[in-house]
């Protein structure tokens, strides 16, 4: 069995909406170039932080392959709050590449600068979450 495959095999019950192969693609693009620009913050704490600011806009991409899930069981609520897009995506490894770490990330939250150069993949990204997520 392939890695990829293997690492595919958990997806936590709880990580809906899950983003088909080709939203995750688009949507870890637009984690690659908001990376590039310093416009992202990685893993948990930084999530909630940007969340909770009333300052930011922007979406929060998840990993569905988080062990034990609690540890980010509140993200999605707290992101319907604060009417936050957000979509799980099935590999943290996949989110942590994206952002340029070795490490693997959990969740990263993704800030909208207008003047950006990943404007306009943004806008793309935020409206495809919007019509596959029935919780916002």
């Amino acid at each position: 069995m392939s890695e990829e495959a293997e690492s595919r095999l958990f997806v936590s019950p709880i990580s809906k909406p899950l983003a088909n192969d080709k939203l995750t693609k688009k949507l870890l693009k637009l984690v690659k170039k908001a990376a590039s620009s310093k416009s992202v913050r990685k893993g948990v704490k930084e999530t909630v932080k940007a969340c909770r600011s009333k300052k930011l806009k922007g979406l929060v991409v998840i990993a569905a392959d988080i062990s034990p899930i609690d540890v980010l069981s509140h993200l999605p609520l707290l992101c319907e709050d604060r009417d936050i897009p957000y979509m799980f995506v099935p590999s943290r490894e996949a989110i942590g590449g994206a952002c340029a770490t070795k490490r693997p990330t959990s969740c990263v939250y993704v800030e909208n600068v207008e003047d950006s150069k990943y404007a306009d993949k943004y806008e793309e990204a935020e409206t495809l979450i919007r019509k596959k997520n029935p919780y916002l």
